[in-house]
């Protein structure tokens, strides 16, 4: 792997300077209230919002983990950069119900749905999901892409992106974390455009690769007796997982929730809708490349997650290779900062200030820039964890979202679409399933000292996917099968949180909210994602 040079690092180090500009810009401003430091002011037009979502999702996963899957044989997770189509879901179905509410976390909108108790726990449930997926996953990809890049050790790397990070999120708030994902988001698209682009010339074209690498190998659909990767229980898990991620996640809800009106929160998931059908061609492409090259002896690395930057390094010219080494480490920080400010949101808001309801705004900021530092040091505990479970980071990420996600999803999916789910069928659906989730990883964790055919271990090696397929259809009925013993919501508690109690007033604000460009924009991207699905299966081959 070549190192950088003179003209790179110079890059580099102009990249940051002009991000911590932008940052101090922001920190310069006044920020003593919890709406401005949580939320920017709920004063950000579409476009920041939606290349906001682009640069908080892909984070360390992307950079590292998938094009780990494209060098990797894992084809099949593709499916979960597929989800263009449910991040329109958050601005066409979810959006309005949030804005109507007036919220700032998602826990706040389920005391809002059902009751107080139901915020505590998906506040408490959201912080450890952040902690066993976000926050670890981040720094571990931080300190690989690091220490890859720059030649240094590991842990040194992970710490360096987790303190830079920290000092910006910390003082500046959503505000520097929206402002400075921008930037990132632009940079990262171009210079992973160019490196796709210098890859396919290397390996001598699109044809060529897939005479390489074997056409075979480009199908993501297998079949359901697939030990890895069954097709209908991949398909069930990611939506299940893709409709919390997108539509009920603190880090990616609270990105429309700075947006100045509906309007501007639901362009700024199209547009986000939009970006998001680039991480294929960006990411997973660049790993086919990488293996296409290793394959031609024109390239070498050891693990599939060393795919990107080993590419990057050697095929990058001087000067453009240190623009897309920052645009990397950026993106790894952007995707840091993004659940630092959304871990310290749930904390300050959902927790402390429940606890202390008399604390004056100014304390309340104070409170989340030191919940930010405990988030770090708890995920930083938990890396070690990843390798045991998982031979990849991408698929690391996926497993252990399959068992947090369905709970969460039923509860937000049934609150907003079934009037009759009261707040003890969604408490015992979150309690529940946060129990029988966290057991299943528990014992995939300890599944090497079970003895092999025992009940134990046979629990602990059913597929991943098929688990997550199950566990959702359970969660759904827990939440019905309780709600029924329970006396019905009154029509006062749900008044335009939910279908079925929204005001004519309400329906005609949110028809002035889009235009028809917002709805040929939106079936063009569900198009592409059928198109892309299509492409890469055994029917184009």
């Amino acid at each position: 792997m070549k190192g950088l040079d003179t003209i790179d690092w110079i890059v580099i180090v102009a990249y940051f300077f002009l991000l911590l500009g932008v940052a101090w810009w922001v920190i310069r401003k006044k920020q003593e209230n919890t709406e401005d430091y949580f939320l920017a002011g709920r004063n950000i037009g579409w476009f920041m919002v939606g290349a906001s979502i682009f640069a908080s999702n892909i984070g360390s996963e992307h950079v590292v983990g998938l094009a780990g899957n494209g060098a990797g044989d894992k084809m099949p997770l593709l499916i979960y950069e597929l989800h263009a189509w449910i991040v329109l879901m958050l601005g066409w179905v979810f959006l309005p119900f949030y804005a109507r509410s007036g919220v700032f976390t998602m826990p706040e909108f389920l005391e809002k749905r059902f009751d107080a108790r139901s915020r505590w726990i998906l506040s408490i449930v959201s912080l450890v999901a952040y902690i066993l997926t976000k926050v670890s996953v981040t720094i571990y990809a931080g300190g690989v892409v690091v220490s890859a890049l720059l030649g240094i050790p590991f842990w040194i790397g992970a710490v360096a992106t987790v303190v830079l990070t920290g000092i910006y999120t910390v003082l500046g708030g959503m505000r520097a974390v929206v402002y400075t994902e921008t930037i990132q988001a632009i940079i990262l698209v171009l210079g992973a455009g160019i490196l796709t682009f210098l890859g396919l010339e290397a390996v001598g074209g699109w044809g060529e690769l897939k005479e390489t690498i074997g056409p075979d190998y480009f199908n993501m659909w297998r079949p359901n007796s697939d030990p890895d990767y069954p097709w209908l229980p991949l398909f069930i898990t990611s939506t299940v997982v893709g409709i919390w991620y997108w539509c009920t996640d603190q880090v990616i809800v609270q990105r429309v929730l700075t947006a100045k009106n509906i309007k501007e929160g639901r362009r700024g998931s199209i547009f986000g809708a939009l970006l998001k059908l680039m991480p294929v061609f960006l990411f997973l492409v660049p790993g086919i490349i990488a293996l296409g090259l290793k394959l031609q002896g024109k390239l070498h690395w050891d693990s599939p997650d060393e795919a990107f930057p080993v590419l990057m390094s050697n095929l990058m010219p001087s000067g453009l290779r240190g623009l897309v080494a920052a645009g990397l480490l950026a993106a790894l920080m952007s995707s840091l900062a993004s659940v630092f400010n959304s871990c310290s949101t749930l904390f300050t808001l959902d927790i402390y200030k429940k606890l202390k309801p008399e604390k004056p705004e100014a304390e309340l900021v104070k409170t989340g820039r030191i919940a930010t530092f405990f988030v770090v040091g708890l995920g930083l505990l938990w890396i070690p964890i990843i390798s045991r479970l998982s031979d990849g980071l991408y698929e690391y990420l996926q497993n252990v979202q399959a068992y947090i996600s369905p709970p969460i999803a039923a509860v937000f999916l049934l609150g907003i679409f079934y009037k009759r789910i009261n707040a003890n069928g969604a408490i015992a659906t979150l309690v529940g399933g946060f129990i029988i989730g966290f057991s299943k990883l528990t014992l995939e964790i300890l599944k090497s000292n079970f003895s092999e055919g025992s009940f134990l271990f046979n629990l602990a090696d059913i597929n991943w996917l098929v688990f997550g397929a199950y566990f959702f259809a359970l969660c759904i009925a827990i939440a019905v099968v309780v709600s029924m013993f329970y006396p019905a919501p009154t029509k006062q508690q749900l008044a335009g949180l939910t279908f079925g109690t929204v005001s004519q007033e309400q329906k005609a604000t949110n028809k002035n909210s889009y235009t028809i460009w917002d709805i040929i924009i939106s079936v063009a991207v569900v198009l592409i994602v059928l198109y892309i699905m299509v492409s890469f299966s055994t029917l184009a081959l």
